[in-house]
């Protein structure tokens, strides 16, 4: 297989009272495991494919075939979403951004409130399932933006997003939140600012 399901890297009940125990191992190791397996299926035994990271490979759809291309852009989006995903909500780290990080914020919003007053309105303005993002631009500015379904910015503008690259993602699929939020997607979008690691999104920004 070219792919394998990333270890989660803490236990499941690590980000409570925010995200439950029971979310997290139903997302993890049912959601996340399928975007897995389906995405090998479509690209098995295709080895140009295989050799290719998860993100050169939902980069660049039009080198895939257009028989597979659906099937690689939704589970593929998943696989590199949800990757992010866990390691940018992963407990123990700073919360709240510092250093370069914060004055990019600053810069592009005007403050971290106005920051996260933004990415939350991307969120909950997101129609149906999708992400939340804040990405890089290549000129290192930064800037938030919605993606439907698993799309990534990285798949190119038609696709939604705001350009560049995330360093921060929020999965608002129902799947992620409706054990304990219903259908209360701002209240879980709330919650979810208590359990960012800011250090691993600086380092993102930083790579």
């Amino acid at each position: 297989m070219a792919y394998t399901l990333p270890d989660l890297g803490y236990s499941f009940d690590a980000l409570e009272p925010h995200i439950d125990a029971k979310t997290m191992e139903i997302h993890h190791d049912k959601h996340h495991q399928a975007y897995t397996d389906k995405l090998n299926a479509a690209i098995e035994g295709k080895s140009d494919l295989e050799s290719k990271s998860a993100e050169a490979l939902i980069s660049d759809l039009a080198a895939v075939p257009a028989d597979i291309r659906t099937a690689v852009r939704n589970n593929g989006g998943g696989y590199v979403n949800h990757s992010l995903f866990w390691k940018v909500i992963s407990p123990g780290g700073a919360s709240a951004p510092s250093g370069d990080l914060a004055e990019a914020i600053d810069k592009a919003f005007g403050s971290f409130e106005d920051f996260k007053k933004k990415f939350a309105d991307a969120g909950a303005g997101q129609f149906g399932s999708g992400w939340a993002w804040l990405c890089k631009k290549s000129d290192g500015s930064l800037c938030v933006g919605s993606t439907a379904n698993q799309d990534n910015p990285i798949m190119g503008e038609e696709f939604g997003g705001c350009g560049g690259t995330p360093i921060l993602g929020l999965d608002v699929w129902e799947h992620a939140y409706y054990l304990n939020y219903q259908n209360k997607r701002p209240a879980y979008i709330d919650a979810f600012w208590n359990v960012v690691n800011w250090d691993v999104v600086s380092e993102n920004f930083k790579a």
